[in-house]
């Protein structure tokens, strides 16, 4: 009988390590100046945070290029400094979904595929994350051209943020190009302690899901910042137990699920990654203080991706 145990735990590791294999936890951005400390040794200087970042995460989706694309040497630089397991996801930038409304915008969009080509050893998404006043009405023509066109040599996943797109048609759209239907959580905080049931379908073999709070708790009506994104404000525990339900369920059915947190979620993402992981089964390790020899601290930050707007 203990063989037959031992036995079974082990066959339940080797699953675990698996489905661990395919679950990748991340934040939104990792360049936040209140990182410093909680996150980020001191001694480590901004230009250094991404390589210290991918010590401990396994992912990340970059901001910044939803400003611009990264220059060449960027791109590169964030390839050297990670290691050849990590991986990046990108948003689209904004002049094409916000905009142009993916409207007549064929030769920037090939021009920041092409910038990305650099990344293209550890990019695995590219972000199409629409604007609130994106509707069907106006702009489904535009959208299935745009779906359309996309090509086969990167993967995409498509963030609606209008109720109007939770249609049968648009879902069959997506399953048809392979586009992912993002989940994301965007449900304000007085209703933190309920499980989201937002429309999610799946539509491809990899789930995309954003855990990005709201709007409230960043900005206040004059624009100014209203928290200090260094430590948990407020858990989401209900929220997160019916995420990795979700997750766990769909395991069988995907190759892969790409999770990444916003500081406006729970008050600071690297904790909510970890809080996540662990309803998953498995540990994600915040790092322990560390030192940097000054000799080797860097000068300008150049390579800081921008704070998720």
């Amino acid at each position: 009988m203990k063989w037959q145990e031992a036995q079974d735990a082990g066959a339940a590791a080797i699953l675990n390590l698996i489905d661990q294999q395919k679950i990748r936890i991340g934040t939104c951005a990792w360049s936040f100046d209140e990182w410093s400390g909680p996150l980020y040794p001191p001694a480590v200087p901004s230009n250094r945070w991404l390589e210290f970042y991918a010590r401990y995460f396994p992912a990340v989706e970059v901001d910044s290029t939803f400003y611009s694309a990264p220059p060449e040497t960027v791109a590169h630089r964030w390839v050297e400094m990670t290691p050849a397991t990590f991986r990046f996801t990108c948003k689209l930038p904004r002049e094409l979904t916000h905009e142009r409304r993916l409207r007549d915008c064929r030769a920037e969009f090939v021009a920041f595929l092409r910038a990305l080509e650099p990344l293209a050893p550890k990019l695995h998404v590219v972000l199409i994350q629409l604007p609130p006043s994106y509707r069907p009405r106006e702009e489904k023509s535009a959208f299935r051209d745009f779906i359309a066109q996309l090509p086969d040599d990167f993967r995409f996943a498509v963030e609606f943020r209008h109720a109007d797109w939770h249609r049968p048609n648009i879902i069959r759209l997506l399953e048809k190009h392979r586009v992912c239907w993002v989940w994301n959580d965007t449900s304000p905080l007085n209703e933190r302690n309920l499980a989201p049931f937002e429309f999610q379908p799946l539509t491809t073999d990899f789930i995309y899901l954003r855990l990005l709070g709201h709007s409230v708790t960043k900005y206040d009506s004059d624009g100014k910042r209203i928290h200090r994104y260094d430590k948990l404000l407020w858990k989401r525990e209900a929220a997160l137990d019916s995420w990795a339900l979700r997750i766990q369920r769909q395991l069988d059915e995907i190759r892969s699920v790409w999770t990444f947190v916003n500081n406006h979620y729970e008050g600071f993402a690297p904790a909510t990654c970890q809080r996540l992981a662990e309803r998953l089964g498995f540990h994600l390790p915040l790092p322990a203080e560390e030192v940097v020899p000054p000799n080797e601290r860097g000068q300008l930050d150049l390579f800081a991706d921008a704070p998720p707007t």
